[in-house]
């Protein structure tokens, strides 16, 4: 797992302000294109890499906002409007939706991704540590979820990474403070806890979206509605 230093989100970020957008969309289609054609996706990444000449930064995009269009229906049907979790019980991937919310509030690029959901690029989670703005992230994830009225929401984080009782404690307490039935849980694998929760799960992992029956993009709603966070990177001309 990579460690967080305490200025590496700044560093990000200056790095995610050189982006070559031409660069990026003309990739972006070129990628789309060898997936819609059958190319392994690994392959087709590293020749689009290549000929665009892309460094890590775009290329991480590219990995994470770009997919065939039968993945892309796919995921679609599996997606919760958030409007509809209201009365149901909500499950959260605690760094997934955290990180996603907290890299947008700081300036780095958050994509609008091809299958409908908002994902980070920061590549944090396994290091992360807790700060004011992620605090504050922290608070306008509850906002949301208060907003939304779900009967009760369960925060689940990993525990092997450092402090995440810590983290699950902080967001136990402000779930009391909120006046909502929660609770947050640091845990070995959240995954499987995720897997068998029977209700809405919020989350923008590819390899549980393709497995659950109901995603709520969480981060994206909550991106969408507050002036604290950064506009969305959209890699589609036709989206909007």
């Amino acid at each position: 797992m990579p460690r967080v230093f305490k200025d590496q989100w700044i560093l990000l970020a200056m790095g995610y302000g050189a982006l070559n957008f031409t660069a990026l969309m003309a990739g972006a289609a070129d990628f789309r294109y060898l997936l819609e054609k059958g190319y392994p996706r690994a392959r087709s990444l590293e020749l689009v890499g290549n000929r665009y000449k892309l460094d890590r930064i775009h290329r991480q995009i590219l990995h994470r906002g770009v997919f065939a269009v039968k993945i892309c229906s796919q995921r679609k049907s599996h997606l919760e409007l958030p409007e509809r979790i209201r009365g149901k019980a909500l499950a959260v991937d605690g760094y997934n939706v955290l990180i996603t919310v907290e890299s947008s509030m700081r300036g780095i690029p958050v994509l609008l991704c091809d299958d409908g959901w908002v994902r980070d690029v920061a590549g944090v989670s396994g290091g992360y540590r807790l700060e004011e703005t992620g605090k504050r992230a922290i608070a306008l994830i509850l906002e949301a979820i208060r907003a939304l009225g779900p009967k009760r929401v369960k925060f689940l984080f990993d525990s092997p990474i450092a402090r995440s009782g810590e983290l699950a404690s902080l967001i136990r307490e402000k779930i009391g403070h909120c006046n909502m039935v929660g609770d947050a849980l640091a845990v070995p694998v959240p995954e499987k806890i995720l897997l068998e929760h029977r209700g809405p799960v919020a989350t923008s992992d590819s390899a549980l979206i393709d497995r659950l029956p109901r995603v709520v993009d969480l981060a994206g709603f909550v991106i969408r509605r507050s002036q604290e966070c950064g506009k969305l990177l959209e890699l589609r001309e036709d989206q909007g």
